[in-house]
């Protein structure tokens, strides 16, 4: 018996040490910055926010319509331009690189991204009456966050969740990710209040993002605001390459 004791008391304090490292770097299992691969004078803003300056990947445009862009958390958003620019040519664009991720300084956190979010579209609405706004993977929380706070024309979710705490607990069974995750990324939450038109884009073979959770976070937005469609053939991380990717991005409704 008191072998047997010491073994539970063994397991459970390395049970502990796990919660205590997952807590700890729980960030650096979340993001995973990358260098922007177009880094020129002329497609870059430079955004201060608070003790931080966010950099912008850009495509000038006259006129009142544009498109703001929130990437994966392992996404290098600058590589966007070319392709965007040809299937968006008459909206300005503005694709935000988190902080800690293409040359933007400061570490990268839910309410961070969000500050900056805020601050960006403030930014451009200033220039821009017409703004639609576009969220990928991780960037689909910070999407429809800034659609319930913010008078977007149009929001549009690529490969969305429901929260990503509903993710991390499906990753990670055994730990209590409900009292452990800092970046909970609560779509759910802000879904009811969005009232502009909304396309939810999904991956046949997403094993990322379960069809079920973008299922949930489609049943939270009000009747008539919001609809799913699904790419066939393609998994998370090839989605855009379907010649139907930016074709639905551009007609979206």
């Amino acid at each position: 018996m008191p072998r047997m004791v010491s073994l539970l008391a063994v397991l459970a304090a390395l049970y502990l040490l796990a919660c205590v490292a997952l807590f700890a770097f729980q960030r650096a299992l979340i993001y995973f910055p990358q260098p922007r691969a177009i880094a020129t004078p002329a497609t870059t803003l430079q955004l201060p926010v608070g003790d931080a300056e966010v950099l912008v990947s850009v495509r000038p445009h006259d006129g009142p319509n544009a498109l703001i862009y929130f990437g994966g958390n392992a996404e290098d958003v600058s590589l966007n331009l070319p392709e965007f620019a040809q299937a968006f040519p008459d909206q300005a664009l503005y694709l935000l690189h988190y902080r800690g991720y293409g040359g933007s300084s400061g570490s990268p956190s839910e309410e961070a991204i969000q500050r900056d979010a805020l601050a960006l579209f403030d930014r451009v609405h200033a220039a821009h009456a017409r703004i639609v706004v576009v969220g990928r993977s991780l960037g689909s929380g910070v999407a429809v966050r800034l659609a319930s706070q913010r008078p977007a024309a149009r929001l549009i979710l690529i490969t969305p969740y429901n929260s990503l705490q509903e993710l991390a607990a499906r990753q990670f069974p055994m730990f209590p990710v409900q009292w452990l995750l800092k970046d909970k990324f609560e779509s759910w939450k802000y879904a009811p209040h969005i009232a502009v038109p909304t396309l939810l884009l999904a991956a046949e073979h997403d094993k990322v993002v379960p069809r079920a959770s973008t299922e949930r976070l489609l049943a939270h937005f009000a009747p008539g605001v919001a609809s799913l469609k699904v790419i066939a053939g393609k998994d998370h991380n090839s989605i855009g390459e379907s010649p139907e990717y930016l074709q639905w991005l551009r007609t979206a409704r």
